[in-house]
């Protein structure tokens, strides 16, 4: 008897300590899309640095999407940080490689940083897994090839259905056509985006690793090895070394870092 009286007194302490929590952290309460709003509102008024981190913290809880990483970088490029904008807009043509506006805003950024198309774009086959997504040649693959299946069971489960040979074997070619680019795509190296101005490049992971050059703000780079805090890269000259993850932005999405 005990226990079940005070069961419901432990379930008004809980419910009150959460409206103290809410109360107390309005942020929590508020959905992704209102968030967005927020950091919109802030970057209109000017305060670039909040703005940035709301983005920041949308992208890492899952909410990242090609809208939200323009924004990130019409923010990033008004406080003048180059090398971030350019990252950000390079995520946001990841998620949507259709949008002609992002492509413009990538060459508008590569000139203003004086980069060479190459410095931006280190592996073709980067390019060639976006012109998959864009045209959805994974999922067309995948038709051409359960057409092509189903033409070929047809077929031998009615012999006498001649037609169906050159619908299997035609549906079977265009399916395998359609299915290499999606997979040359996938043998793409990680890459990341250099995203401070005079970042160096070390010789070693290490806090104590001596600088070797410095890497150019907005390059993309190579992601050849991952230790701690530390990546190792290769540069449009050919340099190998290692750099501050912090310096290197990820171009991969969170999950798959």
């Amino acid at each position: 008897m005990n226990d079940a009286r005070r069961r419901p007194s432990r379930a008004r302490i809980l419910a009150v300590a959460a409206g103290w929590l809410l109360a107390a952290s309005p942020a929590l309460a508020l959905t992704p899309e209102q968030r967005f709003r927020d950091a919109g509102e802030l970057a209109r008024a000017g305060d670039y640095p909040k703005a940035i981190a709301v983005y920041e913290s949308l992208a890492a809880s899952g909410s990242g999407s090609a809208p939200l990483y323009w924004n990130w970088a019409q923010a990033a490029a008004a406080r003048g940080a180059t090398g971030e904008a350019l990252w950000a807009l390079l995520r946001a043509r990841e998620l949507d490689p259709s949008d002609r506006a992002v492509d413009r805003d990538i060459e508008r950024l590569r000139q203003a940083a004086n980069l060479d198309r190459a410095e931006i774009a280190p592996d073709p086959l980067a390019a060639v897994a976006r012109a998959a997504r864009r045209f959805h040649l994974g999922v067309i693959a995948l038709l051409l090839l359960a057409i092509s299946l189903g033409a070929h069971a047809g077929f031998r489960w009615r012999r006498a259905a001649t037609r169906l040979v050159p619908i299997a074997w035609t549906t079977l070619a265009l399916g395998l056509l359609a299915a290499a680019p999606p997979i040359a795509g996938s043998f793409a190296r990680p890459s990341g985006t250099v995203v401070r101005r005079g970042a160096p490049l070390l010789d070693a992971a290490s806090p104590t690793a001596a600088p070797v050059g410095a890497l150019r703000e907005g390059e993309v780079v190579p992601i050849l090895e991952t230790s701690g805090s530390y990546v190792r890269i290769e540069d449009s000259s050919g340099a190998r070394g290692w750099a501050l993850a912090a310096d290197v932005r990820s171009l991969a999405p969170a999950s798959a870092r």
